[in-house]
């Protein structure tokens, strides 16, 4: 029989990792589903170890050349028993590894009541975070070995992996910290925020009652998988091939790059702080849902961006409130949180053109009776609307004060104007207009 082994180097490092929770890859052709699979055969000779693997379907696990057809490869060779049907197998020494799939959000509660030594995530980014972390309430273990989750991925610049390894990416370039690949840390759930450390001790004393879990990404790419070069040489040309955004994540492991991103805002240009000076002008701009979808699903969204801008001029995006209603549900969701922020917060409110934003307009004004309402017709484009508080980003003068919101905000105003939805960069153009007192026919003029 054959020499099972990792390859030297990532892969090596990978299984070798003591971590709760080790993650894998970071660029294609890196071995990584291969890494997944060979990983629980430490433990092929314990009756008591079982493990499960995921991919986010069904026919992901059965596709040609998938997850069945290499452990078939792999697995077979040992002796262990497939049963197609049921994509499990069994060794002779008693251990099972099975494979599973979540195609809905729903699936993750299919699990309720089992209990698995190794939790395997082929492609992470595919799943949701709440999926991934509900299953680990399945990681547990009666048998001689701890229970331990392992998972692969290719970059996704939005998906919420990228942020829960952030420590081990490079903020600027995007691509990994070699210094850093396979570095192990520690992270505890404080309400619904996950606190990191470099020592389980300390993190744990910090947060009495709490069973810190430890945590490492292990950086790998074509260049690391040696039988893959040397079998298939055209591959690394084929990935050389893409364009430039799918080559940066597949080739280059590149975890910040976006399709149209950064063209008028970067991430780098918006440094987190704890809070904004106290001594402020405040201004809470919004962004109000055009549509709501005949059957009651509602397709837009409303956004309301608090910002604020002190004596040295310096601007600091407060908190963003992001929600979908129905008219009235939106009315009542505006007016709580003008009587949240208090008198001392100016609102800005658009006046889309026509009879009907007019009307919406006047009925907030009235609904909002004793607080400083300021209200502008929209007029010019979008780009041309952001483009005055883009300037002020690149130039260093707008902060970000830390909070649950940050990503999908920075990850809004990076994809504009490409991506999908744009209300919170115009809640927040919004509010720095009402602000600075910039007409938006001034902009039109200054920016055509």
């Amino acid at each position: 029989m054959a020499e099972i082994k990792p390859q030297p180097g990532p892969q090596e490092m990978f299984l070798a990792s003591p971590a709760d929770i080790a993650i894998y890859g970071g660029a294609a052709g890196g071995g990584k589903s291969f890494a997944l699979l060979m990983e629980p055969l430490r433990h092929m000779a314990d009756d008591s170890f079982n493990a499960l693997i995921f991919r986010r379907t069904a026919k992901q696990v059965r596709n040609e050349g998938g997850l069945w057809d290499s452990a078939s490869a792999l697995y077979g060779t040992l002796g262990a028993k497939g049963r197609e049907g049921e994509l499990s197998w069994k060794f002779p020494g008693g251990a099972s590894i099975s494979f599973g799939h979540l195609e809905h959000e729903k699936n993750k509660f299919d699990w309720q009541g089992s209990q698995f030594t190794y939790l395997g995530f082929d492609e992470l980014t595919h799943f949701s975070e709440t999926q991934f972390f509900y299953l680990l309430s399945r990681n547990r273990s009666v048998g001689k070995a701890r229970p331990y989750v392992r998972a692969t991925c290719n970059p996704d610049a939005d998906s919420w992996v990228a942020d829960f390894i952030r420590w081990w990416i490079d903020p600027e370039s995007g691509y990994a910290i070699p210094a850093r690949s396979g570095v192990v840390r520690w992270f505890v759930r404080d309400e619904d925020t996950l606190v990191w450390g470099d020592d389980r001790a300390a993190l744990e004393a910090a947060y009495p009652g709490q069973i810190a879990k430890s945590v490492t990404f292990v950086a790998a790419s074509i260049e690391d998988n040696r039988i893959l070069m040397d079998r298939d040489p055209g591959y690394r040309a084929n990935l050389a091939a893409l364009s430039t955004v799918d080559r940066e994540r597949l080739l280059k492991g590149n975890w910040k790059i976006r399709p149209s991103g950064g063209q008028y805002f970067r991430r780098s240009w918006f440094p987190v702080v704890a809070a904004a000076p106290a001594e402020a002008r405040r201004v809470r701009g919004w962004d109000l849902a055009a549509s709501h979808a005949q059957t009651g699903a509602i397709v837009d969204w409303t956004a309301g961006v608090r910002l604020a801008c002190d004596r040295q001029g310096l601007f600091y995006v407060e908190q963003v409130e992001r929600f979908q209603g129905s008219p009235n549900q939106v009315e009542q969701a505006i007016r709580n949180l003008a009587l949240s922020d208090g008198g001392q917060v100016s609102i800005a409110l658009p006046q889309d053109p026509g009879q009907a934003g007019k009307a919406q307009t006047q009925a907030l004004v009235r609904l909002l009776a004793g607080f400083r309402v300021r209200s502008q017709p929209v007029t010019g484009s979008k780009i041309v609307r952001a483009m005055p508080f883009s300037a002020q980003a690149e130039a260093g003068n707008v902060r970000l004060v830390s909070g649950p919101w940050n990503a999908a905000f920075l990850a809004e105003l990076e994809n504009f104007p490409a991506g999908r939805h744009d209300d919170q960069v115009d809640a927040v153009c919004e509010a720095f207009n009402a602000l600075t007192q910039i007409s938006q026919k001034s902009q039109q003029d200054m920016y055509s």
